[in-house]
């Protein structure tokens, strides 16, 4: 599944939530909570539309969707955060942070969040499990540590003479970056 599809899904769940928590209003509040810019976030936006758009809802027609940005600035989410949850919002989503995601964890217990990472998320401490989340945060997540290991199987079988390999990873991301550098660190040193 590439990850437009995870995007759409995600826009479909978040869909499904908004229709699980009718709101008093008229038209029902989304709350999406970007790490970025909506210029940098462009396919994922438009993929999130597609899978609202999926569950019948479209933008100012039948469903309002609040934004917030931290352009690139991390210690900014637990404001926009709370920005969201004082918005009274019916869902939360955050499409592509964990960093965001913990940050509107933090910022609510009640308000239900959707969220699509690269990372574990019982590992990050965004759920308990993955069979049962519990609380009011789920998700999807496109990167699972637990293939790691077959990864850089597989880099050995295309290049046996390697020695080391190098990994692209964001170090302003609190989150992220300590995980996955601490989830191939151990099968590297066993392989090479």
């Amino acid at each position: 599944m590439r990850r437009r599809e995870f995007i759409s899904l995600l826009g479909c769940t978040v869909g499904w939530a908004v229709t699980a928590r009718a709101q008093q209003s008229a038209m029902p509040i989304v709350g999406y909570l970007g790490t970025e810019t909506p210029e940098l976030f462009a396919i994922r936006l438009a993929a999130f539309r597609q899978g609202l758009s999926e569950m019948g809802y479209e933008e100012g027609r039948n469903v309002i969707v609040e934004y917030r940005w931290a352009n690139g600035q991390y210690d900014r989410l637990p404001a926009l955060a709370a920005d969201l949850v004082n918005r009274n919002v019916a869902v939360i989503a955050v499409p592509g942070s964990g960093f965001a995601a913990l940050a509107a964890k933090d910022a609510t217990k009640t308000i239900p969040i959707v969220f699509e990472i690269g990372l574990d998320p019982v590992t990050s401490g965004l759920v308990r499990s993955l069979a049962r989340p519990e609380g009011n945060v789920t998700g999807i997540t496109s990167l699972n540590l637990d293939v790691a290991p077959k990864s850089l199987e597989l880099l050995l079988e295309v290049i046996p003479q390697a020695k080391s390999f190098a990994a692209f990873i964001n170090p302003t991301n609190p989150v992220t970056s300590g995980i996955i550098t601490n989830g191939l660190e151990g099968p590297a040193r066993a392989l090479l």
